[in-house]
C-alpha cells in the first residue's frame, strides 16, 4: 500500500486529505497514518498540515515506477516494470517470473542487488546509486541468431549516455560501455533455449549512475557518471532515457540490425584498432582489433596478417582495465 499512497501523492498538484486517502485506498486513516510514515523513514519528505492533508515535498533519490512509465511511449520494452528496493538478482528475478510466464519487455529493476552476476560468474558490485535492471525478452528466434543481442543492448545504452550527459562514452566490446579508460556499465545476457528456438532472454544490465567512490582494486577500473560529470542525476529520468533507446534499437535488431547500426556502432566500439588478446581453445590470440562482422563478431589480425573471428570469451584491451 506505500506505492499507492505515494502514486496518488506524487500525482496531486497539491495536499491530498488523508479521508481522500482512506477512501481510495479502502483503509482506515490510521492505516494511512502509519504508511505515511514508512514512507518518510524511506527518505520522503511528507508535509502534513492540519485540515489539508499531505503534500509530497522532496523524493529521494531511489527508483520509482510512476516516475519512470510518465510519458513512456515504447513499442514493447518497459510496458511493464517493477522496481523492488533490493534483490537478489535481477536476472534470477527475472529467470524466476519467466519461468511463471511472465511476457516480453517486462523490467525487473532494483536500488540495489545482493547477489548482482557478472560475467564468468563473477560478482557484479551492486551498492545503492546505481541502476540495475534486466529486460525479459522472447524472440521468435534460433538460438544462433540471437547471439548479437547484447551488442545491441550495449549499443542502445552508449547511445543514451551520450545523449542524455554528453559524455564520450564507448563501448569495450562486448558487453561493458566504458568513458576513457574506465567502466560504467555491463552487461549479462542469459538465455534458455532448446534446439531450434529460444524461450526466453535476459538482458541484466548495471550502470554505475550516482556513485561517489568505489572500493578498492574496483576504483581503479570503474567510475560512474556523477564522477566523470561532477553532479548526481535524476536517476529515474535517466532510466527513461535509457529504455526508450533499448526499445528503439532492440525492435530494430529482432527484425534487422541495420548496416548503419553496424557502422555506428564500430565508432563508438573502444576495443577496434587496440591491441587486443583473447584465449582461444586453450591458446593464447594476440593481435589488434581491426573489425566487426555484420554479426558483430571482432575481428583481430595478429602480426603475420591473419584474420581470426572472436564470437566470445574473455578479452584484454590494451589501455582498458
Amino acid at each position: 500500500m506505500n506505492s499507492d499512497i505515494l502514486e496518488m501523492l506524487i500525482g496531486a498538484e497539491d495536499y491530498v486529505s488523508g479521508e481522500e486517502l482512506s477512501r481510495k485506498l479502502g483503509v482506515s486513516r490510521t492505516a494511512v497514518w502509519k504508511k505515511i510514515n514508512a514512507l518518510r523513514k524511506e527518505g520522503y519528505v511528507i508535509e502534513s498540515a492540519t485540515k489539508k492533508g499531505y503534500k509530497l515535498k522532496i523524493m529521494p533519490d531511489l527508483l520509482n515506477k510512476k516516475t519512470i512509465s510518465s510519458n513512456l511511449d515504447t513499442n514493447f520494452i518497459g510496458k511493464e516494470i517493477d522496481v523492488m528496493r533490493s534483490v537478489d538478482s535481477t536476472n534470477e528475478e527475472i529467470k524466476r517470473r519467466a519461468s511463471a510466464g511472465a511476457e516480453s519487455g517486462l523490467i525487473v529493476a532494483a536500488d540495489e542487488q545482493t547477489s548482482g552476476k557478472g560475467r564468468l560468474g563473477r560478482v557484479w558490485e551492486s551498492d545503492s546509486g546505481g541502476i540495475y535492471f534486466t529486460i525479459l525478452i522472447r524472440p521468435e528466434l534460433s538460438p544462433n541468431e540471437i547471439s548479437a543481442i547484447t551488442l545491441a543492448a550495449g549499443y542502445a545504452v552508449c547511445l543514451a549516455i551520450r545523449e542524455y550527459t554528453e559524455l564520450d562514452a564507448k563501448i569495450k566490446w562486448p558487453n561493458d560501455i566504458i568513458i576513457g579508460s574506465k567502466k560504467i556499465c555491463g552487461i549479462l545476457t542469459e538465455m534458455a533455449a532448446q534446439t531450434d528456438r529460444v524461450d526466453y532472454v535476459a538482458i541484466g544490465i548495471g550502470i554505475n549512475v550516482n556513485h561517489e567512490s568505489f572500493p578498492g582494486k574496483i576504483s581503479g577500473k570503474a567510475s560512474s557518471l556523477y564522477l566523470e560529470l561532477g553532479k548526481k542525476l535524476d536517476r529515474n529520468d535517466f532510466f527513461r532515457c535509457v529504455i526508450k533507446k533499448l526499445d528503439k534499437v532492440l525492435s530494430d535488431f529482432l527484425v534487422s540490425f541495420s548496416s548503419e547500426d553496424l557502422n555506428e556502432f564500430r565508432r563508438l566500439c573502444a576495443t577496434i584498432g587496440r591491441n587486443v588478446s583473447v584465449k582461444r581453445n586453450g591458446i593464447l590470440l594476440e593481435g589488434k582489433a581491426t573489425d566487426l562482422t555484420p554479426g558483430g563478431e571482432l575481428v583481430i589480425t595478429d602480426n603475420s596478417g591473419k584474420e581470426y573471428i572472436i564470437n566470445s570469451g574473455e578479452v584484454t584491451v590494451q589501455g582498458i582495465y
